[in-house]
């Protein structure tokens, strides 16, 4: 392992920690008020949220609407990989915060818009970091790894144990996995993100809360999937461990 590798190593078991570690306090009491605000949104709203999510999961599994350019990067270092993700994730957290903001300002149908645009943009930006990390999208099982990087960002404290631990382990879960639970998957999305982008629906607040939470939404994407991805080529290096 090179003295970078050694730094991007020490960087993910960090990440982990803090990916891994118990709620505060605020974080729970904001679930309360969460369940308080879903409960005043309209069941309309709540369905297209939810039809956004299962198409696009399907989408992702299925589909080639996420079709990425397969560049050889075969002799890429670590480094070079996370310096072109990075770049990468600059262009989508801004793609994504003007995005909130235009369909948070245009009421609240333009507001529910928001909710497939902004999953497109998340779907489209991890299949551009498997590139950047040399794996073949084409590929069934990666797509499987991309819903699992999803997964672990935007899910409960029990569920990002659980799913943590398969992607740490993804060579030997890999081939147990045919499918993935959409109806978990979409349910834990929305818990996740509804607090805030409900917030979106709000005439007055759309485009200051869709841009701000819409830039951070991708940033701590990006921080999972890079770390993710870190993860996973450190773990089948030979020279890793």
């Amino acid at each position: 392992m090179n003295e970078y590798e050694l730094h991007a190593y020490k960087e993910v078991e960090d990440w982990k920690r803090n990916l891994l570690k118990k709620p505060r306090l605020i974080n729970r009491l904001s679930k309360k008020a969460q369940i308080k605000i879903n409960e005043m949104i309209p069941e309309k709203a709540h369905h297209i949220v939810t039809e956004s999510i299962r198409k696009m999961v399907q989408a992702t599994l299925v589909g080639s609407n996420f079709i990425t350019k397969k560049e050889e990067r075969s002799g890429a270092t670590l480094a070079d990989r996370d310096k072109l993700l990075q770049e990468k994730m600059n262009i989508y957290r801004k793609t994504a915060a003007v995005e909130g903001a235009g369909t948070g300002a245009g009421g609240i149908l333009l507001a529910l818009a928001d909710f497939p645009l902004l999953l497109s943009i998340k779907m489209k930006f991890l299949f551009e970091a498997a590139t950047v990390y040399g794996y073949d999208t084409d590929e069934y099982e990666e797509r499987l790894f991309i819903l699992h990087i999803f997964k672990l960002a935007f899910s409960s404290e029990e569920k990002r144990k659980e799913t943590y631990y398969i992607i740490e382990n993804w060579e030997e879960h890999k081939k147990q996995l045919a499918d993935m639970d959409w109806r978990e998957f979409q349910q834990e999305y929305r818990d996740y993100i509804d607090f805030v982008k409900m917030l979106q629906l709000i005439p007055g607040l759309g485009a200051i809360v869709g841009a701000y939470a819409n830039y951070n939404l991708l940033d701590h994407l990006g921080e999972v999937a890079m770390n993710c991805y870190r993860l996973r080529l450190l773990k089948t290096s030979p020279k890793a461990f």
